[in-house]
C-alpha cells in the first residue's frame, strides 16, 4: 500500500500537475484517493498508468489526467453540489467527493452503480449519492447543481441537465458521434434561459446513451471494451509560456545582453520595473543598456528621477566639470530608488566607458525626466542665469519668489492655491521659461550643454507648479501632466542630441507599459510615457515589462516612512505573474511577437501587479493590482521568479580612488 501511495505522487506530479492542472483542491484530492481500489482486481498494478482500464459492461475508468481536466474545467469549489452522468467505477465521483459537498452520480448499468456504491461505503465516502438509471434525463428532485459532468460523448448538451443547472452553474461533457470528432464542451448557465459554450478542445470518449442520447449503443469488434484516451489537448498558458520564454543567463554574460539586440534599431527602448526596490531589474536594465550604448549606438540614459539631481550624475559620467551644490543628487524620499549598490556600478561603467571616447559628442548621457524636485530646479535656472545674464536672474528671483514656502514640501502649494492669489505663479513661471527659450541663440554660443540644463530646468518648474497645484485635487490631470513633462523631456533630450541619437528609458511598468490597454487607461482616463512614445515613435519604440512571482523589496509603509526590507507575497492565482510562475523557467525573456498563438491567448485582461516605493501586503489585491493585457502593454516581459530588495548606499560602500567630486559622495 505505502508503494502505491508513493506510485500515486508520482502520478499526481507527472502526469497531471506538469500538464498544466493547477487547482490545489483537485490536485489534492487526486492524491488522497485511492485508483487502485476503483479497478479490477487484475489491474491493481496499472492503477497510476495514465491509461483508462476496463471495468466490464463495456465501460473503462478514466485516464487520470482527463478526470482531472474535467473537475477543472467545472471549477466545482467546497460547498458546491455537483451531479455526474456515468458512474464507472466510482473513481471521478470519488475525487469530486473530496472538493464539493455533496455529489450525485448515475450509472445506467445497475450492476456498475451497485459496485461503486459498495466502494464509497467502503471508504467512508458518505457524501456521494448513487442512481441507477437514464442520465441523459438527470436528477430533478436533487437539483439544482453548481456544476454537472458527464462521462460519455452525447449528440450534444442534454437540454435536461442544462435546465438542472444553477444560474452561474457548469456542464462539462464530450460531444460528437464519431470518437474521431469528439470535443470537449462547457456550458455556462448565466441567466434563467441563457447559456454561454466554450470548446475545450478534443477528445474520445464512449457514446451517452439515453433518452437525450444517443438511441442505441454501437457494437464494437468482438464485443471488446472501448478504452477511450483523450485525443492531444491544446497546451495550457504557463506550458506555451515555458515553449516561448527565452531563458537568460548570468547578468554579466555578456549573451545577456545580446538578447535584446532585437530592439537595437528603435528610436526608444523603455525599459520597466515591477518595483523601484527590486536588485534584478536594476541588474537587468544596466546590463540592456551597456548592450545597447556599447554596440548599437544609445546615448541617451533617461531615467524616472528628477532633472537636477540626474544632472550631477551626467556630468560625472560625462566627465564634465562639476558644479558646487548644497547636498548630493538623491537625497529625498524615496533614496534608495537611486543612492544603491547597483545604480552606483552602472554609472561607473557609465563613466569608464565615456572615459575612453576621444569624441565628446559620443559620450552617453544620463539624464532626469521627472518633475518633483522644484527647489533644486529653481537653484540650478538662478545659477545658470547669475553667470550669463545677472538682470535675468533678478527677475527670475522674483518670479520664482511666490514658490520659496513651498520649495521643501511641494505638495503643500496645491493648498495655498485655494485660500490665497497664488494662481498668478502659473503665469510667471510660464513667462520665465519662454524668456529662457527666446534667448537660445545667445545662450548657445556661451555653453550649449549648459544651455540645454538651463532651459530644462525652467521648463520643469513651469509643469512642476501646475501638477503640485493639481495635486491638491487629485484625479487623473496630475499623473496625466506627469508622464506628459517626462515624455516631452525626453523629446526634447533627442532633439538635443541629433536626429541619428537613441534614447533607453528606465521608469516603472505602470510608465512605460502603454496605458491603452490597462486598468489606468481604460478606467481612471490616465496616459503614460509608454503609450505617447507609441504614438509619436510608432515601431521604432520597444516597450519591455519587468515582473517577479516573490523574494524581498526595498519600499516604504507609507510615503515618507523609513525604507524596509519587505518580502513580496507570492503572485495572485488570476494574474500574468502567476502563468509566469508556473512555467517552471525561472528567469526569461517573452517577446510577444515569438509566438502569435501564445500571444493570442495573453490577450485576455488579467491581473498585473504593480507595486512602487509604497508596499502594503496586507492590501495587496486592492492596493497593487490592476487589469491589463499584457500583450498589448508591452512588446516584451522579462521574468525574474525569485528577487531579492536593492541594497541602499552606505558608508561601508565608499570607494577610494574616486573623484572628491563623486555625485554619491559617501
Amino acid at each position: 500500500m505505502a508503494e502505491l501511495s508513493l506510485t500515486r505522487g508520482r502520478m499526481v506530479d507527472v502526469q497531471i500537475a506538469q500538464r498544466g492542472i493547477h487547482d490545489r483542491r483537485v490536485l489534492e484530492a487526486m492524491r488522497e484517493v485511492p485508483r487502485e481500489a476503483f479497478v479490477d482486481p487484475d489491474f491493481e498494478e496499472f492503477a497510476y498508468e495514465d491509461t483508462p482500464l476496463p471495468i466490464g459492461k463495456g465501460q473503462t475508468i478514466s485516464q487520470p489526467f482527463m478526470v482531472a481536466y474535467m473537475i477543472e474545467a467545472a471549477e466545482i469549489d467546497p460547498g458546491d453540489r455537483v451531479l455526474e452522468v456515468g458512474t464507472g467505477s466510482g473513481y471521478a465521483a470519488a475525487v469530486m467527493s473530496r472538493v464539493a459537498a455533496r455529489v450525485y452520480t448515475i450509472e445506467r448499468h445497475a450492476m456498475l452503480a451497485e459496485i461503486a456504491r459498495q466502494r464509497f461505503e467502503r471508504l467512508g465516502y458518505d457524501n456521494i449519492e448513487v442512481r441507477a438509471g437514464d442520465g441523459t434525463k438527470g436528477w430533478s428532485d436533487a437539483a439544482p447543481f453548481d456544476a454537472i459532468l458527464v462521462a460519455a460523448a452525447g449528440p450534444g448538451a442534454p437540454l435536461a441537465l442544462q435546465e438542472q443547472l444553477d444560474v452561474g452553474g457548469r456542464l462539462v461533457i464530450p460531444v460528437g458521434k464519431e470518437v474521431d470528432d469528439q470535443r470537449l464542451l462547457k456550458v455556462t448557465r448565466t441567466g434563467a434561459t441563457t447559456y454561454e459554450e466554450e470548446d475545450l478542445g478534443g477528445v474520445q470518449f464512449v457514446p451517452l446513451i439515453g433518452e437525450e442520447g444517443w438511441a442505441e449503443r454501437p457494437r464494437y469488434e468482438d464485443d471488446r471494451p472501448a478504452v477511450v484516451t483523450p485525443q492531444p489537448r491544446e497546451r495550457s498558458l504557463p506550458e506555451m509560456i515555458a515553449v516561448a520564454a527565452e531563458p537568460l543567463p548570468d547578468f554579466e554574460d555578456p549573451a545577456f545582453g545580446d538578447l535584446f539586440d532585437r530592439f537595437a534599431d528603435r528610436r526608444v527602448v523603455l525599459l520597466g520595473e515591477a518595483s523601484h526596490g527590486t536588485s534584478e531589474f536594476y541588474k537587468a536594465r544596466g546590463a540592456i543598456t551597456r548592450r545597447l550604448i556599447e554596440k548599437h549606438g544609445f546615448s541617451i540614459v533617461a531615467v524616472e528621477a528628477d532633472w537636477p539631481d540626474a544632472a550631477a550624475i551626467d556630468r560625472h559620467v560625462r566627465h564634465r566639470p562639476p558644479r558646487a551644490a548644497t547636498e548630493s543628487p538623491f537625497q529625498r524620499f524615496p533614496t534608495w530608488m537611486w543612492r544603491n549598490t547597483d545604480v552606483d556600478a552602472f554609472v561607473g561603467w557609465m563613466r569608464d566607458h565615456n572615459g575612453g571616447l576621444d569624441d565628446v559628442n559620443r559620450r552617453a548621457g544620463f539624464y532626469g525626466l521627472d518633475i518633483y524636485n522644484m527647489s533644486a530646479s529653481i537653484a540650478a535656472v538662478l545659477r545658470y542665469l547669475d553667470q550669463v545674464d545677472p538682470e535675468a536672474a533678478a527677475a527670475a528671483r522674483q518670479r520664482y519668489g511666490c514658490l520659496t514656502p513651498w520649495q521643501k514640501e511641494p505638495s503643500t502649494y496645491g493648498r495655498a492655491v485655494l485660500t490665497a492669489g497664488y494662481r498668478k505663479c502659473e503665469q510667471a513661471v510660464l513667462e520665465q521659461c519662454q524668456e529662457l527659450l527666446a534667448r537660445q541663440l545667445d545662450y548657445a554660443r556661451q555653453d550649449g550643454a549648459d544651455f540645454l540644463d538651463a532651459t530644462q530646468n525652467a521648463r520643469l518648474i513651469a509643469a512642476a507648479e501646475r501638477y503640485y497645484r493639481i495635486m491638491y485635487y487629485g484625479g487623473a490631470e496630475s499623473w496625466n501632466l506627469r508622464d506628459t513633462h517626462m515624455f516631452e523631456t525626453l523629446e526634447h533630450l533627442l532633439e538635443a542630441r541629433g536626429s541619428e541619437s537613441k534614447a533607453v528609458v528606465w521608469a516603472h511598468n505602470s510608465h512605460i507599459g502603454d496605458a491603452r490597454f490597462t486598468e489606468m487607461g481604460t478606467i481612471r482616463q490616465e496616459l503614460n510615457i509608454g503609450q505617447l512614445c507609441r504614438e509619436r515613435f510608432g515601431d521604432q519604440v520597444a516597450l519591455v515589462g519587468f515582473g517577479t512571482h516573490s523574494g524581498t523589496v526595498a519600499a516604504a509603509s507609507d510615503w515618507d516612512d523609513p525604507m524596509q526590507v519587505m518580502r513580496v507575497r507570492p503572485s495572485h492565482a488570476d494574474s500574468y505573474e502567476r502563468l509566469c510562475h508556473d512555467s517552471g523557467v525561472s528567469r526569461f525573456l517573452l517577446d510577444m511577437d515569438r509566438d502569435a498563438a501564445l500571444r493570442h491567448r495573453l490577450l485576455e485582461r488579467r491581473l498585473e501587479r504593480f507595486i512602487g516605493v509604497i508596499y502594503r501586503p496586507e492590501t495587496e489585491l486592492r492596493s497593487h493590482y490592476a487589469d491589463a493585457s499584457l500583450p498589448r502593454q508591452f512588446d516584451a516581459f522579462v521574468w525574474f521568479d525569485k528577487t531579492k530588495a536593492v541594497t541602499p548606499l552606505g558608508p561601508e560602500h565608499a570607494r577610494t580612488g574616486v573623484p572628491e567630486t563623486y555625485p554619491f559622495g559617501l
